[in-house]
C-alpha cells in the first residue's frame, strides 16, 4: 500500500506552527468575504442568504466532528460544543471574539466582545445585518451544534441590528440540551458533503509523545493556546483547518451550482471566490511568517493538506497531479492551463511582477514562475475581499484561562 504524504506543515517549527494555526482560521473566513459578493452580484441579498446557509449547514457538521476526533474532546455536552467553535473557520480567535460561561453541562453562554463579520456588514446597511444576523445565524448555529448533540438549542439574547449603534457586546446566546427539544436534522447539503473524500480523508495521527499538549480533552479554556500543542498536535489542527476550507468550499460550489444557468456561471463564481481569498491568504502567510513566494505557494491552503492535493514544489516550478481533491472537484481544479489566475495572485501577493506559465493536461500539470518587467495590479477579486476587516486583523497575545461552570 503507498504510504499517505507527509504533512507540507511538519517542516514548520513549532512557533511558526502556533503562529500558522490562527491565520488558518481567519483564512478560512474570509472565503464568504470573497464568494458571498459574487452571489449578491448574480442572485441579490436573499438568495445569497440561501447560499450561505446551506454552504455553512453542509460543510461544518463534517469537519466538526473530524477536530473533535483529532484532539480527543469528542462529547454531547455545551464544553464540546464550545471546544469545537474555538477550533472552527467560522469562529476564528479574536477577529470573532467569542466569550464563553458555562453553568453545567447542558447548560452556557457566549457572546461576542467583537465580530469582524459584523464590523464588515454594517457598512452595508440593515437588511445585510438582519441577513448575517438572523437568518444565516439561526440555522446554522443550530446546524454547528447538531455534529455534537440534536438536541442543542441556540438562541439569541439579542443581536445586530444593534440598539444603541455602539452596542457592546455585540451579540449574546444561550445554548442549552434537553430531551425534551425535538432533534435537529442535517440539511440536505450535508448528505452531499459528507460523501466527499474530503470527508473522509485520513491524515496522520498525533504523537502523543512529542513535547506538549497531543488533545483537548481537558477543561474549556478562554483562549485556545496554540504555543502549548505539540509539534505534532500542531501539524494536524493545520491540516485539519485546511480541510475545512476544502469542505466549506465544496459546500459553497454545490449552493452555487444549485442556482447558477450553466456550468460555465457557476465555475466563473466558484474561480472568483477562489482568487480573491488566495491573494488575502497568501498576503496574511507571507506578512505572518516571512515567507518567499515560492513557500507561500507551497503552504498556501489551496494546495494542503498533501494527503487531499498532489502537489510539489521545486525550485521555481509547481507540479500537480491527479489526487483526492481533484475526485472532489475542489479548488485545484480551477487551476491549471489556461487557470493561471489563483496561481497568479498568490505569488503576487509577495511580488507583483511574478507571473506563471502552466503547460500539461488538466490533471497534470506543472508552473513555472517568471518574472515580468512591470509590476502587475491587484485583481479585481482580491480587491474585493480586501474589504473585509479580516484582510488586516492582527492577533493579539491572549491567556488561556480556564472555564469553569459558574
Amino acid at each position: 500500500m503507498p504510504r499517505r504524504p507527509t504533512s507540507r506543515y511538519a517542516t514548520l517549527t513549532r512557533p511558526e506552527l502556533a503562529t500558522l494555526v490562527p491565520e488558518l482560521l481567519l483564512i478560512g473566513q474570509l472565503i464568504d468575504r470573497s464568494g458571498m459578493a459574487w452571489c449578491i452580484s448574480a442572485w441579490g441579498r436573499e438568495e445569497m442568504a440561501r447560499v450561505a446557509i446551506e454552504e455553512w449547514a453542509g460543510a461544518s457538521p463534517v469537519y466538526t466532528r473530524r477536530m473533535q476526533r483529532a484532539l480527543g474532546y469528542e462529547g454531547t455536552d455545551v464544553v464540546t460544543i464550545f471546544k469545537g467553535l474555538q477550533l472552527d473557520i467560522g469562529a476564528p480567535p479574536q477577529f470573532m471574539d467569542f466569550r464563553y460561561d458555562v453553568q453545567d453541562p447542558w447548560h452556557g453562554t457566549f457572546h461576542l466582545d467583537h465580530c469582524g463579520a459584523l464590523m464588515d456588514v454594517e457598512p452595508m446597511g440593515e437588511a445585510y445585518v438582519r441577513s448575517m444576523c438572523h437568518d444565516i445565524e439561526d440555522p446554522t448555529f443550530d446546524a454547528t451544534a447538531v455534529a455534537t448533540n440534536p438536541r442543542a438549542q441556540v438562541r439569541p439574547v439579542h443581536r445586530p441590528p444593534r440598539t444603541p449603534a455602539d452596542r457592546h457586546p455585540h451579540c449574546a446566546w444561550t445554548v442549552t440540551i434537553d430531551e425534551s427539544h425535538p432533534e435537529v436534522s442535517p440539511l440536505a447539503a450535508y448528505h452531499v458533503i459528507e460523501r466527499t473524500r474530503a470527508a473522509h480523508l485520513e491524515l496522520d495521527p498525533i504523537d502523543p509523545a512529542d513535547d506538549g499538549a497531543s488533545d483537548y480533552s481537558g477543561p474549556l479554556v478562554s483562549d485556545v493556546d496554540f504555543a502549548a500543542f505539540s509539534h505534532s498536535a500542531l501539524v494536524r489542527i493545520a491540516d485539519e483547518v485546511c480541510l475545512q476550507m476544502h469542505l466549506l468550499n465544496l459546500s459553497f460550489v454545490h449552493a452555487v451550482r444549485r442556482r447558477a444557468a450553466s456550468g460555465d456561471d457557476a465555475t466563473a463564481i466558484a474561480t472568483r471566490q477562489l482568487v480573491g481569498v488566495a491573494g488575502i491568504a497568501a498576503e496574511r502567510l507571507h506578512r505572518a511568517l516571512g515567507l518567499d513566494a515560492m513557500r507561500t505557494l507551497e503552504l498556501h491552503p489551496l494546495l494542503n493538506p498533501a494527503a487531499y492535493v498532489d502537489a510539489s514544489v521545486a525550485g521555481d516550478s509547481l507540479t500537480v497531479g491527479p489526487s483526492p481533491a481533484r475526485e472532489d472537484a475542489a479548488w485545484i481544479t480551477l487551476c491549471g492551463p489556461g487557470r493561471e489566475r489563483p496561481l497568479q495572485v498568490v505569488l503576487r501577493a509577495v511580488d507583483p511582477h511574478l507571473d506563471v506559465e502552466v503547460e500539461g493536461t488538466p490533471e497534470r500539470w506543472t508552473a513555472r514562475v517568471v518574472r515580468r518587467d512591470q509590476p502587475a495590479p491587484e485583481a479585481d477579486e482580491v480587491a474585493v475581499t480586501r474589504f473585509s476587516t479580516g484582510s488586516s486583523f492582527a492577533f493579539q497575545p491572549r491567556r488561556a484561562l480556564p472555564i469553569t461552570p459558574v
